[in-house]
């Protein structure tokens, strides 16, 4: 698309917001959105910028539907109706605060036998060049004084559960000098269950190997931050490591789990609530996925991934695809997962969970603490649909979902008054998570940051598929959960999802009962070694 520069006061803000968003220097009135980075969870930010700054609300099925700047100025002027836009209040003093949905959510799975270590959030990372460990330790102090969510602790006040922020809390960098070959033995160590009565609920280590060759090793519960929360904390470890000095943060988490209590009670929440119980209303379906051994008694959360990856080539089709039905790459690999489980399974009604960031207003940016929600995406992948039919159903699906994303997951689970079933997971089995993190090495005075991967022996759900966009093609994971699947077994279902996602480049009007996922060498297995009848 040819540059074509702002022409009125409300292109040109939009310009800024939308620069802002997406972390351009220049954005056209005639770029699409979805084209230059945006994706949904994008999109949800963008409405609660435009919100906050030209006091107009757009919903992101808006912007889905007028993805430029030009068209999204006219639909704006047209909205005559002023809004106007309240900050969140911070809140005055207390000796504790009331938790926020997520927080109650991260607490009561903490309680779950053998789930303590279910949801801790690792970040481990190799540094080369000279570390300065007081520097190190200097910023997280300052870090923590900064967010009061690093010096939180939870606790039942007569019988309700409450935070506690803590003025001040014991903080410590260890350092321990290692032997490679040591290394794991370390981290396993390392990451180990946290008392939620305990602030703070965050701890680093560093293991140096050489002078020049470091390892920072830092863990957190997700009670008190999630993947957003985590991008802030490096971005400002690294900044604060520099000598910056950082703006101050006006609101904190525990204004917002304030404010989210008293927005709780208002008309819209209803609302939302309403869509939901109607979304998930009836009998729901139970995914009756081939396992290699029966489903335990209670879930254990023992896990194993398998990697693979989709190469640039089939990622550039898979975006054209996203192109021509108007959707977005989460909403098109939705689709043939959703797809491919239903062909697993033989069921035509697939409920899935995916997280949402869960941050519905401009002022909580910045803010560390835990806000993701979990969505339940119900779709019905019927055998006469063609794929393209079913990615349009998916679209709208996933569109009505963000619409009413700010209702509690806990909420769906005790207004639908699910059975529990100590063996599964209330509402869905399985996970899928598109991520667009900015996961690239840092450079910091004399330093290079890179990311570690280690193998992180849990699956809290049966399967779940995460793919992170990455250098022009998709790294996909599966996680699943080994007290019921075999590797050999996942690793087929990586191969049969790759092969449907050939099938339905190749052929995106087909109906999905024509598209086969089933691999050459295993058609050939079935007409020749299994149809060989003589015996």
């Amino acid at each position: 698309v040819k540059y074509v520069a702002p022409r009125t006061s409300i292109e040109l803000k939009l310009a800024e917001i939308w620069k802002e968003v997406l972390s351009l220097k220049q954005v056209g009135i005639r770029d699409n959105f979805f084209d230059i980075g945006g994706h949904s969870l994008k999109a949800t930010s963008l409405a609660a910028k435009i919100y906050k700054i030209l006091n107009l609300r757009v919903s992101v099925r808006q912007i889905f539907n007028h993805p430029t700047i030009e068209q999204l100025s006219s639909r704006i002027i047209s909205a005559v109706e002023d809004q106007s836009f309240t900050s969140i209040p911070a809140v005055e003093q207390r000796e504790s605060y009331p938790v926020s949905s997520a927080q109650k959510r991260m607490y009561i799975l903490h309680q779950l036998e053998g789930g303590e270590l279910s949801y801790n959030m690792p970040n481990l990372m190799v540094v080369e060049g000279e570390l300065d460990v007081t520097k190190l330790e200097s910023a997280c102090i300052q870090l923590i004084d900064r967010h009061e969510s690093l010096r939180t602790s939870f606790k039942l006040l007569d019988g309700e559960l409450k935070q506690l922020i803590h003025d001040k809390v014991n903080f410590k960098v260890e350092v321990r000098k290692v032997r490679p070959e040591d290394l794991d033995e370390y981290i396993q160590g390392f990451i180990r269950a946290f008392d939620l009565k305990q602030a703070p609920l965050f701890r680093v280590q560093v293991l140096e190997f050489t002078s020049t060759k470091h390892m920072i090793l830092m863990d957190m519960h997700h009670v008190i931050s999630d993947g957003v929360s985590m991008t802030v904390i490096m971005q400002e470890l690294f900044q604060l490591y520099e000598g910056a000095q950082l703006p101050e943060l006006r609101i904190q988490y525990k204004d917002y789990a304030v404010w989210q209590q008293n927005e709780m009670n208002q008309e819209q929440i209803r609302k939302q609530g309403a869509y939901w119980l109607e979304t998930l209303g009836g009998d729901l379906p139970v995914l009756q996925m081939p396992t290699d051994y029966a489903r335990p008694a209670t879930r254990n959360f023992k896990g194993a991934r398998v990697e693979f990856t989709i190469d640039e080539h089939r990622s550039e089709a898979l975006q054209q695809l996203a192109m021509q039905t108007g959707s977005t790459l989460y909403m098109v690999m939705l689709s043939i997962y959703t797809l491919m489980l239903s062909k697993y399974s033989g069921q035509e009604d697939i409920i899935i969970g995916s997280p949402i960031a869960g941050r519905p207003h401009a002022d909580l940016d910045r803010v560390v603490g835990m806000f993701v929600n979990t969505l339940a995406m119900r779709n019905y992948p019927t055998g006469e649909k063609t794929f393209e039919q079913f990615a349009s159903e998916v679209k709208e699906n996933a569109l009505r979902a963000y619409e009413n994303q700010d209702y509690p997951f806990e909420e769906i689970v005790e207004t639908l008054d699910v059975t529990r079933d100590m063996s599964r997971n209330a509402i869905f089995d399985v996970m899928f998570v598109l991520q667009n993190m900015d996961q690239e090495a840092r450079k910091v005075e004399g330093l290079e940051i890179k990311p570690f991967e280690w193998e992180y022996e849990i699956a809290k759900f049966d399967l779940t598929l995460s793919v992170v966009e990455w250098n022009g093609q998709l790294n996909c994971m599966l996680e699943y959960a080994t007290s019921l699947y075999e590797e050999a077994t996942i690793v087929r279902m990586t191969k049969h999802f790759t092969h449907l996602v050939d099938n339905i480049l190749a052929h995106p009007h087909t109906k999905l009962s024509e598209l086969s996922m089933v691999l050459e060498e295993e058609r050939m297995q079935l007409l020749r070694d299994f149809n060989d009848t003589k015996a």
